[in-house]
């Protein structure tokens, strides 16, 4: 059985913006203080696990060792299949250092153009681990997907990431064209935060 998170404070181990942004509305229902990693002033840890849970649970390790406060953490990607995988946990390095993710996506069309000579129809799903670890070390980990096709040109501005290319099965915009909370019930993103509360905040009234 899993840990259940009795604490009032929790720390999101990130300083990604897109994803602070999406697991502070996901907390709102719950009577959860909410703090983002940037506000203590430190650098994640370098992500050099070979998996999405791994990479998750350096950083949620790491900010809760920091912090003393239980952290969570989420390390997401998306996966191609034609590109055997790839950009997977590397999803983010391929923005460079910039964090550009235009540039990433460029990169994805071309790849694909490169290895099988179209842009056109190729599915791809994005994964999302969510890593609860508390201060004495105990993580709990939690893995969503959703599946859906690759679409060019990238379309929408209300998303982050590869949200601009990527339609959802059985919708017919991308996740950047969509309503935040429309995405927000369907994502990748929700589906491991739904794991997460039905395990581990199962004993938390919402507000």
């Amino acid at each position: 059985m899993a840990r259940q998170f009795v604490e009032d404070t929790l720390i999101i181990a990130s300083h990604n913006k897109g994803k602070i942004r999406e697991i502070s509305d996901l907390l709102l229902p719950f009577k959860v203080t909410v703090k983002s990693g940037p506000s203590f002033g430190f650098e994640e840890p370098e992500e050099t696990g070979s998996t999405f849970v791994a990479n998750a649970e350096i950083k949620s390790q790491f900010f809760a060792e920091e912090t003393k406060l239980p952290s969570l953490s989420d390390d997401s990607g998306l996966v191609i299949p034609a590109l055997d995988g790839e950009p997977g946990i590397y999803s983010a390095r391929w923005a460079g250092e910039s964090k550009d993710f235009a540039v990433a996506m460029k990169r994805v069309q071309s790849e694909l153009l490169a290895r099988t000579g179209t842009d056109t129809g190729h599915k791809a799903y994005f994964v999302c681990v969510l890593s609860l670890t508390w201060p004495d070390g105990h993580s709990e980990s939690f893995e969503g997907r959703v599946d859906g096709t690759l679409t060019f040109p990238a379309k929408g501005d209300k998303g982050f990431g590869y949200d601009p290319i990527f339609i959802a099965d059985g919708e017919n915009i991308t996740f950047a064209e969509m309503d935040p909370v429309i995405k927000h019930s369907i994502s990748h993103r929700a589906d491991a935060f739904t794991q997460l509360i039905s395990a581990c905040f199962a004993d938390i009234k919402t507000s």
